[in-house]
């Protein structure tokens, strides 16, 4: 029974020798367990959060909510600039990250998560309950829609294409 690439649609690139590649570490490990991972679970819980939190002060109109998403989004941004210099590291160093519309797509996406956020932070600065209705609301929203788009990509860096897992896979295309 021979094996061959599933038929999956365009938006997901499927590359033959990638299925039966040993895959790529990440540049950034501690023992060749990648940190990216670990670390975007971070930004990816507090911004999520702060659109359920912005959405508790809509219903509720406590200012605890508010000041919630506040601390949220300044917890989101930081913990997102470390994820970034982690999953930037792979991006330059790993050509196989570059060769994918998926790295391109995960990282245009989560420049454009984190800039949101930091003018809904901006925004937010001095006035935590007047800016969350409802422009807060929306760009937190859009926020964590882009946050699952982007997810997707870079679970199919790691599962499709194998870029930071344990192997010992060229950094190109194998």
């Amino acid at each position: 029974m021979s094996r061959s690439t599933p038929n999956i649609p365009l938006l997901i690139e499927s590359d033959e020798a990638e299925l039966r590649d040993s895959g790529v570490p990440s540049t950034v490990h501690i023992a060749k367990h990648p940190l990216h991972p670990l670390i975007v679970t971070f930004p990816i819980a507090m911004l999520t959060s702060a659109l359920l939190t912005d959405a508790a002060y809509w219903f509720t109109q406590d200012a605890f909510w508010a000041r919630a998403s506040f601390w949220l989004l300044i917890g989101g941004l930081i913990s997102g600039l470390v994820a970034a210099a982690t999953g930037m590291s792979d991006f330059l160093r790993i050509g196989r990250v570059r060769e994918h519309s998926a790295g391109w797509a995960h990282m245009v996406g989560n420049i454009a998560a984190l800039s949101l956020s930091a003018a809904n932070l901006w925004l937010r600065w001095g006035n935590q309950t007047g800016a969350i209705i409802p422009t807060g609301i929306l760009i937190s929203t859009f926020v964590a829609a882009i946050l699952g788009i982007t997810g997707w990509y870079g679970a199919e860096l790691i599962y499709r294409h194998k870029v930071a897992v344990i192997g010992i896979g060229p950094k190109g295309r194998p």
